[in-house]
């Protein structure tokens, strides 16, 4: 499976992006698809997750502010960042499960205060 992320970049405090990440290769029968963040020096944690159902969960500090999505024809995954704050600065990066974990290769969002 790969996966690649898109739709970083650098945005004022209150602003909003929109991250997406498609998968290809042995890309069927992915279950569980979600996006972390790292900043340095700290660990990966994870944003958002979406299983194939569509049952979605978020971390207590996005949520109401972002929103996860996926379309299972590729599959795909997307992430609707608003409001977003200076403490939202990281690298994402786009992960999915099948029978296996797998990571896209991390999209940097920057928010300046």
């Amino acid at each position: 499976v790969q996966l690649q992320a898109s739709g970083g970049g650098l945005v004022q405090a209150g602003g909003s992006l929109r991250l997406s990440c498609a998968s290809s290769g042995r890309s069927l029968l992915i279950s569980d698809m979600a996006w972390y963040r790292q900043v340095p020096g700290k660990s990966r944690e994870l944003v958002a997750s979406i299983t194939s159902a569509g049952s979605a969960n978020y971390a207590d500090s996005v949520k109401a502010r972002f929103t996860i999505s996926r379309d299972n024809t590729r599959p795909t995954i997307a992430l609707q960042m608003n409001n977003l704050y200076p403490e939202d600065t990281a690298v994402y990066y786009c992960y999915a499960r099948r029978y296996g974990d797998f990571w896209g290769q991390g999209t940097l969002v920057t928010v300046s205060s």
